[in-house]
């Protein structure tokens, strides 16, 4: 027996929630403390091919006790996954403080290969950052990076978002312009990220044309690229982060590092 994938593959068909509230329950205990949360296996299982390759699976020993211990993750970002199990809603972020929680329990749902439930936060974020007319800080997308891989959706979301906001800025702040000498695949992610946006010729200076501006800025007294190290007004208003010029990264509490 086995969750019902959908035609594409990419999620469980959706059903009632009272027809997935089956009589047996399995104990999942998470984090050091070991929570104890039982839950419907039905339900987990229908929305979590991880859990249902571990409970139906007759090999497995947990397919006969009904338990399963995850020590390695943090208990309120279980915590979530549980509301959203038996609610499918999360709450939208109403501060950029609430999209930590949102990104860890997207690591989280990445790791029980639930499609919906990504999707669901990558689409709660970006809406969060459009709404408000911010993007993120370099705080968050190191944190992204060092929790996900290549062809990433948040990752390159992320990406995109921080394309447009140094392309858009007078100059690149310190803080990014560290980072960047610093990480060279955020680099490359971001240039590809403008490839794709399939700029026209005419769209984009040309610095071997000597009749135009050939993109030799002022700023502060500094000429040529040594202005982005300088901090723009837009950069000022427009990067979510309080802490983003120390750039450090932060570890996650459900993967550990990546390859950022």
């Amino acid at each position: 027996m086995s969750s019902e994938p959908s035609q594409n593959g990419d999620s469980p068909a959706q059903k009632p929630l009272h027809e997935l509230l089956s009589s047996t329950l399995v104990d999942i205990y998470v984090g050091e403390e070991n929570s104890h949360y039982p839950l419907h296996e039905k339900l987990l299982c229908h929305h979590s091919p991880f859990f249902s390759s571990i409970f139906y699976n007759k090999s497995n020993k947990a397919s006969r006790t009904k338990e399963f211990g995850l020590p390695e993750l943090d208990d309120n970002v279980f915590a979530l996954f549980v509301g959203w199990l038996y609610s499918r809603a999360i709450r939208s972020p109403e501060e950029e403080k609430d999209i930590g929680p949102l990104l860890d329990l997207y690591f989280l749902a990445a790791k029980l290969d639930i499609a919906a439930l990504e999707t669901e936060i990558v689409e709660l974020v970006r809406a969060f950052y459009h709404t408000n007319e911010t993007y993120p800080g370099l705080r968050r997308v190191q944190y992204v990076y060092a929790n996900t891989e290549a062809d990433n959706v948040m990752r390159e979301m992320m990406v995109g978002s921080v394309a447009r906001f140094l392309t858009l800025s007078d100059s690149i702040p310190e803080h990014w312009a560290k980072a960047l000498k610093k990480n060279g695949q955020l680099s490359v992610d971001i240039i590809r990220s403008i490839q794709q946006w399939h700029l026209e010729a005419r769209q984009v200076p040309d610095a071997r044309d000597a009749s135009v501006d050939r993109g030799r800025n002022t700023f502060k007294g500094a000429v040529g690229f040594s202005v982005e190290e300088g901090r723009s007004e837009m950069a000022d208003v427009k990067e979510e982060s309080e802490e983003d010029a120390e750039g450090e990264e932060e570890e996650s509490h459900v993967n550990g590092n990546g390859d950022a």
